[in-house]
């Protein structure tokens, strides 16, 4: 058998470990709040994988995914609140549809707004692709507060519908995590599907050298935005879901800070390495809620956590930890354009 082959039966054994882990959970964990948890772990996987695809496989830096969560949540949010009810929408149409329809909406606003914004982002390397991503999520916390007749301003929006189908809610915790966990695991088989084809060794390969990449034949600026475009939709729907689910919505949702912990999340489980994405979005979540006890000093907790990482384990913790207990012979590169970070990938 092949490496590739290897790979994709390994990834396929992975999957229905993590399936059947996810089934066994909701017997086991019965509190709401650790349902919550679990709920906003598998969120922030969706955006942390789509993140990894950006920054470990085509090596571009985005320090502004929290503005594609905050598109998906507020189109939700505004569309649905004025329209769910509506005297004007058909007596035959089916009151249930619109959020789905809304969600599938946002995602598409969303990648368009990504593609703008992304054909000129994309064109800075380094540092100013960061500060440019970072400016972009400025503008739109201050388009959110100042818009406050769209967006209820610092407050945010309330009363936002909870998703359903026909009579059956998703108004429940565990009933939310059915429906989370499903659209995670969907977007683990679409990643792992991409970083394995043809599109995933360009990635890599822009990662490697942009100009060399070029002589190959690859269009490096088309698979940067594509790749952008495709992430950004990840985020959006993550989004949606989060403010169907909490049926609130504020700026802080989606502020600087968010965009930050979605970096250290991909950093923390291993640049280039979609099942890393899971790991490093779980601990930073798991964290996060522990430090909401001494919320002053979680900017630096969070700092603490990157700067170690990075020090002592450069490629990523599920990868370091690995290789330091023997189970990888091979040290790994941090930000290598060619790197297998991610053993469990």
């Amino acid at each position: 058998m092949g490496l590739k082959g290897f790979r994709k039966n390994r990834n396929a054994l992975h999957l229905f470990m993590l399936i059947a882990v996810l089934t066994v959970l909701p017997c086991v964990v019965k509190s709401g709040y650790h349902l919550l948890v679990l709920n906003l772990i598998g969120l922030n996987t969706m955006i942390v994988v789509g993140l990894n695809l950006l920054i470990g496989y085509a090596g571009q830096i985005s320090m502004g995914h929290a503005v594609f969560f905050g598109l998906g949540a507020y189109i939700s949010a505004i569309v649905t609140t004025n329209v769910t009810g509506a005297a004007w929408l058909p007596v035959w149409f089916p009151q249930w549809v619109v959020p789905w329809v809304v969600t599938f909406a946002a995602m598409v606003c969303t990648g368009a707004v990504a593609y703008l914004t992304g054909i000129p982002t994309l064109k800075l390397k380094g540092n100013y692709l960061v500060m440019a991503t970072l400016g972009l999520n400025i503008i739109f916390e201050i388009v959110l507060v100042e818009w406050d007749t769209m967006t209820g301003g610092a407050n945010g929006m309330t009363g936002i519908p909870h998703l359903s189908v026909g009579r059956f809610a998703f108004n429940s915790d565990l009933r939310f995590y059915c429906l989370v966990w499903g659209a995670t695991v969907l977007t683990l088989i679409v990643s792992l599907s991409l970083v394995s084809s043809r599109v995933g060794r360009a990635l890599k390969a822009i990662h490697g050298g942009e100009t060399a990449a070029s002589t190959l034949g690859i269009d490096t600026q088309a698979y940067k935005v594509k790749v952008f475009v495709l992430s950004a939709m990840y985020a959006s729907l993550a989004g949606s879901l989060y403010a169907h689910y909490l049926t609130v919505i504020t700026p802080k949702s989606c502020d600087i800070l968010y965009s930050i912990q979605m970096v250290i999340m991909v950093i923390v489980g291993g640049l280039g390495g979609v099942w890393g994405s899971l790991f490093g979005a779980a601990l930073l979540t798991l964290l996060s809620e522990f430090l909401h006890i001494v919320e002053k000093f979680n900017v630096v907790a969070l700092g603490l956590i990157l700067m170690l990482v990075m020090i002592f384990f450069p490629e990523g913790l599920l990868p370091g930890i690995r290789r330091l207990i023997g189970k990888t012979r091979e040290p790994t590169l941090a930000l290598g354009p060619f790197m297998d970070s991610d053993p469990l990938r």
